[in-house]
């Protein structure tokens, strides 16, 4: 009898820790999705030789948003074109430190985009680099919608540039990194101020969390998932199911798109994204390039800048 109710105590002592690891690795993963810890600002462009404005603008829906305005330089023949960068998600407008929690214990590494920044400013554009809404610097509007809310951030800040002199508001191009390219896509059906568009590695999010998942917990990751999205759509997060970038992908119009995916990628999927291609009226490219890790993607764009530059030329440039 002593034996048997050891054994009970030991059952339900094991059972309430895997419940409690559980519905823990569930809240972290909700907490990510609803409002991820926000990166300071660790550099700034003035640290690799650039000028710039501190800038302030409201989203669409009217949400404060920060960010800098890098000016060409004045001997470029840029012709007032400008290339907008709308970062992933827990990134800021410098991209990814890798330094949290979550980076530790998913292997994610670092994503210098201000280095991205400075090789399109030295192919003369003019660079606006902004925080999304619940990023950065960037006003809270919680919860995170996986690019659909936050394409309301790039057309503010599509608004704030077609206001300024110098910018020619014919020839702006975006480029977007993982919910940053799925804010893109979003945003093409609405406006008609994106004349190009790189979008790298997008994502349906129901792919890409059930993956995440997947390959975060094994075996456990879709019961993780399942209940983190209660916690989600308790805090008014949309259902999972339901953002889906490829319907906006189909009414992008006449305006090209250069679809770049990791192949290595153990989060996002390269048929989910042939999917979107497919879908894109006037998808020019779909580039699937050697990657490890879903940050090899992100880290190809930024060690061949030349693939988005020469995507830029050929679109961006007097009519």
């Amino acid at each position: 009898m002593l034996t048997f109710r050891r054994a009970l105590r030991i059952f339900f002592g094991l059972a309430g820790f895997v419940l409690g690891a559980t519905v823990a690795a569930a809240a972290f993963l909700a907490r990510m999705m609803i409002a991820p810890v926000r990166q300071g600002q660790w550099a700034t462009p003035l640290d690799i030789g650039l000028d710039f404005e501190d800038v302030e603008f409201p989203a669409r829906d009217g949400v404060r948003l920060s960010g800098w305005f890098i000016p060409a330089n004045d001997n470029a023949d840029s012709n007032g074109a400008t290339v907008v960068l709308v970062h992933g998600w827990r990134w800021n407008r410098l991209g990814y430190r890798a330094e949290d929690l979550f980076a530790n214990v998913t292997g994610s590494s670092e994503i210098d985009q201000l280095r991205f920044t400075q090789s399109l400013h030295n192919a003369g554009y003019h660079i606006l680099a902004f925080d999304l809404r619940n990023h950065g610097q960037s006003a809270a509007a919680r919860p995170v919608t996986f690019g659909q809310s936050e394409a309301k951030d790039l057309l503010g800040a599509l608004a704030y540039l077609e206001s300024r002199d110098d910018v020619d508001e014919r020839n702006i191009g975006v480029v977007g990194f993982s919910i940053g390219a799925n804010a893109s896509l979003f945003a093409l059906p609405q406006t008609n101020l994106i004349k190009a568009l790189v979008a790298v590695q997008p994502m349906t999010p129901s792919v890409f969390t059930n993956r995440l998942a997947a390959d975060f917990l094994g075996f456990f990751g879709s019961i993780v998932l399942f209940i983190a999205e209660i916690f989600y759509r308790l805090f008014g997060g949309l259902r999972i199911s339901g953002i889906v970038p490829a319907f906006a992908a189909g009414g992008a119009g006449n305006i090209p798109v250069l679809f770049l995916q990791g192949t290595g990628d153990n989060w996002g999927s390269t048929d989910d994204v042939s999917n979107m291609a497919e879908l894109t009226p006037q998808a020019q490219e779909l580039l699937f390039v050697s990657s490890t890790h879903r940050f090899g993607g992100y880290q190809y764009i930024i060690d061949n800048p030349g693939v988005a530059i020469a995507f830029f030329e050929r679109y961006l440039g007097p009519d």
